[in-house]
């Protein structure tokens, strides 16, 4: 597996660790190199971004040999074998550990500034790095962090030798890792762009991740907890409502995803950013969600999503849109063509990403509400489907197709493209960008 550059790496990483998301992780990127990838794990999990900055202890006359690590926070990790077999007296180590503090604290404020560190004690903490050759960096890393109190340690890499893959699952409670080359020889040779990180390049990752609009870009954090009675079901939902929002879109999701699927999430963060509010609802309980028959029933989902706005609008006087994915699209398409012929115009706009509107038949031609569908190249039997639904419709509609992109849309750049494109359907048809 080859990678464009860290970016893209980080990118790939996210979707493997995907199903952490609901375990409200904090993502620590290992300076320099790892934390550009870890931004992009972060930034798709909606999680807080920040560094772990630890400095090994080497044997005084063999600085290679480590007798332990330190960590901010007073976390330190000693091995005592290793001190009694090399020598190292207490005056020594004591030395040693000023020297590398001292160190530790001067990076630490390097890449934070007069930012607090991130708490752990009790989260998940997933310790992100950019590769891994001998593994004694990301080892050091995982007992620090685990001495800073983290509950959970999962350590990330896209990269990795596969002897030091080995040795990391005693250190860390699970590795991630994307590919373990047997012929390894330098994390470099994985990647087409491998030029060194800046501590500048570091200094402004963390800024972003922690500035004035992280919070929409973390619809999870950002977004309040909700509760939408749907017929007498009580359906889960995060409703984020940036001030001045020029419109609120909804989204449907389709089968076995929900309102923590990262894609959807990542498509929320953008409309967020653009001025957009969001609402992430599970359009079924748990329980409904175990028999598969149910995401296929278009006319409940279409339902609960025609509640749901009556109840949104009780909230908010932004014009409304919905956004439908999978078996979502269709009850997105059946939702507003229902609005259209009861004489209500509540729904300014739809869009489609990876949908089967097809399912919304015989309602198609019923939709008033312009209608962007948006379809990966490669996802020919999909793409196929949403032609002849677009055949269907009467309102205005357009059919975009992201180049080289599967049916999840999880090709790097390919998501991007899809926010995008949903953000200016969005835009013009129910108002102007305000951020």
């Amino acid at each position: 597996m080859l990678f464009t550059d860290r970016a893209d790496a980080g990118q790939r990483l996210a979707v493997a660790l995907r199903h952490l998301e609901a375990d409200d992780p904090v993502v620590l990127g290992l300076p320099r190199g790892g934390v550009p990838v870890a931004y992009e794990v972060a930034r798709t999990l909606g999680a807080p971004l920040d560094v772990v900055v630890v400095r090994k202890l080497g044997v005084p006359y063999h600085r290679e040999l480590g007798f332990g690590a330190i960590g901010e926070g007073g976390a330190r990790v000693i091995s005592d074998d290793i001190v009694r077999r090399s020598g190292v007296g207490p005056d020594e180590a004591a030395a040693v550990e000023r020297t590398e503090k001292a160190e530790l604290d001067r990076r630490a404020r390097r890449f934070r500034g007069d930012r607090p560190r991130l708490a752990l004690r009790g989260r998940t903490a997933v310790v992100v790095d950019d590769g891994i050759a001998t593994g004694a960096t990301a080892a050091a890393a995982c007992e620090v962090v685990r001495a800073q109190g983290a509950a959970r340690v999962v350590l990330a890499v896209p990269v990795a030798a596969p002897d030091a893959v080995a040795r990391l699952s005693g250190q860390a409670d699970d590795v991630v890792c994307l590919s373990v080359p047997a012929m390894f020889r330098a994390v470099g040779e994985w990647y087409e762009n491998f030029t060194q990180t800046s501590d500048e390049e570091v200094v402004a990752l963390l800024a972003r991740a922690a500035g004035p609009t992280a919070t929409r870009r973390r619809a999870g954090e950002a977004a309040e907890e909700v509760e939408v009675d749907a017929d007498g079901v009580r359906l889960a939902g995060d409703l984020a409502l940036p001030e001045g929002a020029g419109g609120v879109v909804m989204f449907a999701h389709g089968s076995g995803s929900g309102r923590r699927s990262p894609r959807n999430r990542q498509v929320a963060t953008a409309l967020n950013r653009a001025g957009f509010g969001t609402l992430l609802l599970d359009l079924l309980t748990p329980a409904e969600e175990a028999h598969r028959a149910n995401v296929f029933d278009i006319d409940t989902l279409a339902g609960r999503l025609a509640d749901t706005t009556r109840w949104l609008r009780t909230r908010t006087s932004a014009p409304l849109g919905y956004f439908g994915a999978s078996t979502g699209a269709a009850a997105a398409a059946r939702a507003a063509a229902a609005a259209a012929t009861s004489g209500s115009a509540e729904i300014g706009a739809v869009v489609s990403r990876g949908g089967r509107p097809d399912l919304a038949r015989p309602r198609l031609g019923d939709v008033r509400a312009p209608t962007l569908l948006i379809v990966g190249g490669r996802d020919t039997l999909v793409l196929d489907l949403n032609r002849r639904a677009q055949a269907e419709l009467r309102c205005e509609n357009r059919l975009d197709v992201v180049p080289g992109a599967t049916h999840l849309f999880e090709e790097p750049g390919a998501l991007e493209q899809v926010a995008g494109l949903a953000g200016d359907w969005f835009a013009t048809h129910l108002g102007p960008r305000t951020g």
